[in-house]
């Protein structure tokens, strides 16, 4: 009997059989190839139509210091630099930076020299640059740039200390509009549409000509016109122009409703006595409307409801602009990352040759000052308002003028918007920033 090898017995290997190249089907190849090429094109897409593409961000090498407190209003002040920033139309400050924006390009900036901490640019337009969200952080800087499609829909949040991306979103705004915020909602104002984004931006109410509405007839009148807007205390002021109707409408709404942002939640909407009318401001429960032929303000209270009609004495040709009201809301309650400085709330709005100071409660005027070319400012325990000769300083009860500050300005009697960073008092003049820091 023969012998058996030892070990296991390997079984036999399966044979794999290779096509020669010849044996492959043209389609197949075609097909690969044409699918990869599928696939190339989209990444390419995808990435230049990305917010990374075309991007330059330059964050800050370590975060931006706060400046130091403003202690009592000094004897003077002096420009201690200036920068373009086309794109804002008030001095924008966030945490401890200045904020200045022009082209493409947004700066956060050191107050007291102005050098550049971190830059954010685009391939793109900016449509405007504001600040929002302060509550229980330094804010947040939002860059709001044009798609190159004629909206203003791509927007990005940037951290004020150090200009990293924070987050994105696609509003549907139009050139024009402003970013308007409280310490809790941003407003997107425009013509015949609203929008409101929270912390997050998520958009949280729609109200208007909505382009495409994923549900529709859900907006009450989507064929008006607006035109002065607000937004405070969670809520939302705008004057509409409806076909049909003689007179404006002051319309209220809820900034974050129960169903959703594509269903307004409406507090009130009302006709006014005339049409020109200007949105002043908000409060918890009040809405200040001016009026014109005499001019007037209508204060009415949560539920539109008229509470008062003060006389204001302001020319009639102050009342015409079809824009938002220039104001500084000031105080506690409805609060502005401008702080109080000590004093109670306030609104102080500019009419074009006066400014008028608010109780930041009730809305009713309580002092009104001639000559000014911009809202008031609390600055170091005391209240500062641009003028043609320069910064009045105020007593902010009555309104008296104290003494006036000289500042040299090239358009002596162009708008002026203040606002402060620590010590440094900012000042936008037109397409401008200026800071000016204080002597004596």
């Amino acid at each position: 009997m023969p012998l058996q090898p030892r070990g296991r017995l390997r079984s036999p290997q399966p044979q794999r059989v290779r096509l020669p190249p010849e044996r492959r089907r043209r389609g197949d190849v075609v097909a690969a190839a044409v699918l990869a090429l599928v696939l190339v094109v989209a990444g390419v897409v995808v990435w230049r139509t990305s917010g990374v593409a075309g991007t330059t961000d330059v964050p800050a090498a370590t975060p931006i210091a706060p400046p130091p407190p403003a202690i009592g209003v000094p004897a003077g002040f002096t420009e201690a630099w200036k920068a373009p920033s086309g794109a804002t139309d008030h001095p924008v400050v966030a945490g401890p930076a200045v904020i200045t924006a022009d082209g493409s390009e947004v700066v956060g900036r050191t107050a007291t020299t102005g050098a550049e901490s971190w830059s954010y640019t685009r391939n793109r337009r900016l449509c405007t640059v504001g600040s929002g969200f302060p509550e229980g952080r330094t804010g947040r800087v939002l860059a709001l740039y044009d798609s190159n499609t004629g909206w203003c829909s791509e927007l990005t949040a940037l951290s004020p200390e150090t200009g990293t991306r924070i987050g994105a979103s696609n509003p549907d705004l139009k050139p024009g509009t402003r970013l308007l915020a409280d310490r809790t909602y941003v407003l997107g104002t425009g013509t015949d549409y609203l929008e409101v984004w929270r912390s997050d931006l998520v958009r949280t109410l729609e109200y208007g000509h909505v382009v495409t509405p994923a549900q529709p007839a859900r907006q009450p009148r989507p064929d008006c016109t607006y035109g002065s807007a607000a937004v405070a205390f969670g809520r939302i002021g705008v004057i509409e122009r409806c076909p049909g109707e003689s007179t404006d409408r002051l319309t209220v709404l809820t900034a974050d409703g129960q169903d959703g942002a594509e269903t307004p939640q409406v507090q009130y909407s009302m006709p006014l006595p005339t049409a020109g009318a200007t949105l002043v401001a908000l409060s918890e429960g009040r809405a200040a409307v001016a009026l014109p032929g005499p001019p007037r303000l209508l204060v009415l209270d949560a539920a539109g409801v008229q509470v008062g009609l003060i006389p204001l004495a302001v020319p009639d040709a102050d009342l015409t602009a079809d824009a938002t009201a220039p104001t500084a809301t000031i105080g506690t309650t409805q609060g502005t990352t401008n702080g109080t400085d000590g004093q109670d709330d306030r609104v102080y709005w500019w009419t074009g040759s006066r400014t008028i100071a608010l109780n930041g409660s009730d809305l009713t005027p309580l002092w009104t000052v001639d000559g000014t070319l911009g809202p008031a400012q609390p600055y170091g325990g005391g209240l500062l308002v641009p003028s043609p000769a320069g910064l009045l300083v105020l007593d902010a009860g009555s309104g008296a003028v104290l003494r006036t500050i000289p500042v040299s300005r090239d358009d002596r009697a162009a708008p002026v918007r203040l606002s402060t960073a620590g010590e440094m008092l900012i000042e936008q003049r037109g397409a401008e920033v200026v800071a000016l820091r204080p002597t004596g």
